[in-house]
């Protein structure tokens, strides 16, 4: 199993809840402020307020221009939960100035300037492409979803389980988590799956277990990643904690040599049991750590099967930053 990324859930808010306010609740010499400086989710939100628009009225005028945008986009936009940035989303923002009578180019210039950091203050986290070797396709299918970097959660708790096949493939794993969100309005948590080599990514199922559903899936072929969004039963407030389980199932890709996870965010106890069928047993395992997805192997130490079980486990009760694994030797 290649390095599966503890990925955070996101900031975004589900609902398709229209903007509050009719025509002239909001302040013009406001709306004209934030129109001058930003940030973007403000003055869009002040510009819908100021015109007594729902949202589902902006989607019909922008669908009489040929253009396609959910309701829900719009309202994770003038949340801040997101920002617009593919071509098609800056064309529906150039289309927002005209039906919410703004000057042209108001709304674009604003999302020139960079993301306003909203929220409270959130702990140190690392970039996916310093977790994982296919960190850069994963942050190509966030992109894709457009969804933030930053999933607004860090790890409390987190017991994984990984099932090895009878010809050295990885099965299943299975996840159970306690997440703490450090920011308001998170609803959701990004699984991350990197399968082995020959991994089918079209062929990987995951399911939800508990307290959660399944969402919008995408996956990278080339890579062999699946990216899964899993919606919670509740909208988590700054400082709230959530349990939430799920699991993958795979079994496409080539005999499996490690299991490796990667921590955006310091703190929590983390457990890995890794569990082997009768008829392929390694000779050897291992646990260790690495810094990143390019660093050497460290905290090496041995790891013995349990005779019955045919299991092995790590146990790490304060994790960093950075990557924790099981590897084994097939002889």
């Amino acid at each position: 199993m290649r390095p599966t990324g503890d990925t955070p859930g996101t900031t975004d808010r589900t609902g398709t809840a229209n903007t509050a306010g009719t025509a002239g609740t909001t302040d013009t010499a406001e709306l004209g402020r934030l129109l001058r400086g930003g940030p973007f989710h403000l003055a869009l939100r002040a510009a819908l307020a100021a015109r007594g628009l729902p949202l589902h009225r902006v989607q019909h005028r922008l669908a009489a221009r040929g253009i396609k945008l959910g309701v829900t986009s719009l309202s994770y936009w003038q949340q801040g939960a997101r920002r617009p940035r593919h071509r098609e989303s800056l064309r529906a923002v150039s289309a927002l100035e005209e039906i919410l009578e703004l000057p042209r180019g108001s709304l674009l210039r604003l999302l020139a300037d960079p993301a306003p950091a909203a929220g409270p203050p959130r702990p140190a986290a690392r970039p996916y492409r310093a977790l994982m070797s296919v960190g850069a396709s994963v942050e190509r299918l966030l992109a894709g979803l457009e969804l933030p970097a930053d999933g607004g959660l860090h790890s409390v708790g987190h017991h994984e389980r990984v099932r090895i096949g009878p010809d050295g493939e990885l099965r299943t794993r299975e996840s159970q988590q306690i997440v703490r969100a450090h920011r308001d309005g998170v609803d959701r948590y990004l699984a991350v799956h990197h399968g082995d080599p020959g991994c089918d990514p079209a062929r990987v199922r995951v399911t939800a277990y508990e307290n959660c559903r399944t969402g919008r899936v995408r996956c990278h072929p080339e890579a062999g990643v699946v990216v899964a969004e899993l919606l919670f039963d509740a909208r988590l407030r700054r400082g709230d904690t959530y349990v939430f389980g799920y699991g993958v199932e795979d079994g496409t890709g080539a005999r499996s040599a490690e299991y490796v996870r990667g921590f955006s965010y310091a703190g929590g106890q983390y457990m890995l049991q890794v569990r082997f069928d009768e008829a392929a047993l390694p000779v050897r395992c291992h646990r260790f750590a690495r810094t990143s997805a390019a660093a050497p192997r460290t905290s090496l130490s041995d790891l013995t099967p349990s005779g019955r079980h045919r299991a092995v486990h790590l146990v790490e009760q304060s994790v960093r930053p950075g990557i924790l694994g099981i590897a084994w030797d097939w002889g």
